[in-house]
């Protein structure tokens, strides 16, 4: 079975390192002049799928935007699901899930087993029970070619309270993470399954990521501040692992695909430009 990294290698070789968010809060549908609803919220997803789900390499949908909506709501997620894996996009679902034993197991099954509605190729999580509480996802993910991308060091200021506390042993806890991470993608080619989340606002980490062998997920970049050339500073030698992501800067190009898709291919062009010793 291939893996997710090999896949997600092969993915931004032929589309671009770009991911893109589907996150359809209330004032981005309203600005679509869609209604708040799960007919706006249908349509909205449609849209964004038909314009750029064949040309990005990586759809990341924001499960809390679904679930808001009740049963329907995540009806409509595994719609979106489906529709993106029709059109060749990898789904990487943000659910920040994190919790331990048969839970976290379930939550596993939810997301990275193939039988599920909600089958993804990837999943975002929160190691802060610990990192080994994560183990069902990592098992299953493996045995079913999925990933798990783990939050590391977010852009928003109340994580570095705790990411960047210092532990008995000097290191941080977000580097214990980084370490915990780099030791499960030890050996992988050509790329690991395991990844990281590192906000791309948050300027020089101080935290060494380059033997993660796994890819580093970048938030933060257009509408919440940082830029393409921002990845630099943040990532310095890791850069060749870093898979930027953006949501508003490209969805508040819509409802017109046309423009969805210009404003997908200029951010894509600034990526290409800043990860340059990709190639």
């Amino acid at each position: 079975m291939e893996t997710f990294g090999a896949r997600l290698h092969r993915a931004v070789a032929e589309r671009g390192p770009l991911c893109v968010g589907i996150d359809p809060h209330p004032g981005l549908l309203a600005r679509w002049g869609l209604t708040d609803d799960v007919d706006g919220l249908d349509r909205f997803c449609r849209r964004v799928v038909e314009a750029i789900g064949d040309r990005v390499a990586v759809v990341k949908p924001q499960s809390a935007f679904f679930e808001r909506f009740g049963a329907r709501g995540v009806g409509i997620l595994e719609s979106t699901i489906r529709q993106l894996r029709n059109a060749g996009s990898l789904v990487l679902l943000d659910v920040k899930r994190g919790d331990i034993g048969s839970t976290v197991s379930a939550y596993a099954s939810a997301y990275l087993d193939p039988s599920s509605p909600l089958y993804v190729d990837a999943v975002t999580a929160s190691p802060y029970l610990g990192v080994g509480s994560l183990a069902p996802m990592f098992e299953l993910a493996a045995a079913h070619g999925g990933g798990v991308f783990v939050l590391a060091l977010t852009s928003n200021p109340e994580g570095a309270a705790v990411q960047r506390a210092v532990g008995a042993d000097g290191r941080t806890v977000a580097q214990t993470v980084i370490d915990e991470i780099s030791q499960l993608n030890r050996g992988a080619e050509p790329l690991g399954s395991f990844g990281l989340v590192v906000g791309a606002t948050i300027g020089d980490t101080g935290h060494d990521l380059t033997a993660v062998n796994g890819p580093l997920l970048a938030p933060g970049l257009g509408a919440q501040g940082a830029t393409a050339a921002d990845l630099r500073v943040v990532f310095g030698s890791a850069l060749p692992s870093v898979l930027p992501s953006y949501s508003r800067e490209v969805l508040g190009a819509g409802p017109d695909q046309a423009a969805l898709r210009a404003a997908t291919d200029r951010v894509l062009a600034e990526c290409r430009a800043a990860l340059a010793t990709r190639d």
